[in-house]
């Protein structure tokens, strides 16, 4: 690409595209007390191959978090593979599957490789537009599931209004779907009120047409590689099925690692850590936008990693010229083309959950800088 800008050596890339906590605001102490004390607490247990639910005490104490019975549980290893597990129920060759446009991008990657029939339905500030969704519905479609990320959604940073969450249950029950609700940002809130779950909405225990699931990559670090679902115990049985053929039975050692940290006495101050630490990056990022990149437009969020910025469309802007272009400049953006199945020329997703505070300013500087240049 001719006129692009040389990296020089000495430039430390800041980088917006990875969705995971900087390691200064994860507690390592605390997760390795954890460790120590799960192994101390249940060496059999640990050490062992365990279930295919996922660990007993763990499962047991989500079951608890939720207000729902064991069997309406499966832990599994990071809430991918519970994603998998119920797209391979549920999103099979043909199925017609509704989904959020922009989404994530692994979530489109998993039901377009089942060859699911993904319907994308437009994302608005307060969620998915909820009455596209019921204009899809009367016209025929015959979904079997509805993906959606209610939560300072990936990659936008929305959260769904509780009056559209409230909607989505009516459509799933007269339309007979489940509804799925793919949660992993939800305890990541640092500002605003809490919403109540859609499967609280639903009945929680009695619940029939919400499928959730979580995450305590965010809470507790990625690397412990630990999630699960909550849903109708027919539809946990038959994924408990696919999981003891699939790996006989997840990581006990994380998932006992995660259960001592979680009921041990450092879980709310590591949180509290976690939240006030991205609240102060989403601040700085809101700044360094509104001052470097005025033309720009974006819904600064009230949790969760993520932000999605837009730029006018009749500016003509090329998403991979614009990444490119920053690349050489050394911060890294991930293009709004690939949350989408088409369009997103004009928009990226900016992840500010490893950036350092004193990095903010300067990455988005960079970033305008290349903006600029993509468009000459």
């Amino acid at each position: 690409m001719t006129g692009t800008a040389q990296t020089s050596p000495a430039t430390t890339m800041i980088s917006f595209a990875r969705g995971a906590p900087s390691t200064d605001i994860v507690d390592v102490e605390g997760l390795k007390q954890a460790a120590v004390a799960a192994f101390d607490n249940d060496p059999a247990g640990v050490t062992g191959y365990g279930t295919a639910v996922g660990y007993v005490p763990l499962r047991k104490w989500i079951a608890d978090k939720h207000g729902v019975p064991v069997d309406h549980v499966l832990v599994t290893n990071g809430s991918m593979q519970a994603d998998a597990f119920l797209f391979d129920e549920l999103a099979t060759s043909g199925a017609a599957v509704i989904t959020e446009r922009p989404t994530y991008d692994r979530t489109l990657l998993g039901l377009r490789s089942r060859g699911a029939d993904v319907h994308l339905v437009t994302l608005e500030e307060d969620g998915i537009a909820v009455e596209e969704v019921a204009a899809l519905l009367d016209g025929g479609l015959e979904p079997t599931m509805a993906h959606v990320i209610p939560n300072f959604q990936n990659p936008a940073g929305y959260t769904l209004s509780l009056a559209k969450r409230h909607r989505l249950l009516e459509l799933a029950r007269e339309h007979d779907f489940v509804l799925f609700e793919d949660d992993p940002y939800v305890d990541i809130r640092f500002s605003g009120e809490p919403l109540p779950r859609m499967l609280e909405l639903d009945g929680g225990p009695m619940s029939e047409h919400v499928v959730y699931a979580s995450s305590f990559s965010k809470t507790v670090c990625p690397g412990v590689r630990v999630g699960y679902l909550v849903g109708p115990p027919a539809i946990i049985e038959r994924i408990r099925v696919r999981a003891t053929n699939t790996y006989i039975a997840p990581n006990m050692v994380a998932q006992a690692m995660v259960y001592e940290f979680m009921r041990g006495d450092r879980f709310p101050a590591a949180l509290e850590t976690v939240k006030t630490a991205l609240a102060e990056r989403v601040g700085l990022l809101d700044t360094a936008l509104r001052t470097h990149l005025p033309q720009a437009t974006f819904r600064r969020p009230e949790g969760g990693y993520f932000l999605w910025v837009s730029l006018p469309e009749d500016e003509g802007h090329d998403v991979a010229r614009i990444t490119a272009e920053a690349a050489a400049r050394g911060v890294a953006i991930v293009p709004g083309t690939d949350f989408l199945l088409e369009g997103g020329e004009n928009s990226f997703r900016l992840a500010y959950s490893a950036v350092q505070p004193s990095d903010v300013d300067e990455g988005v500087r960079r970033l305008a800088a290349a903006i600029e240049a993509a468009r000459r």
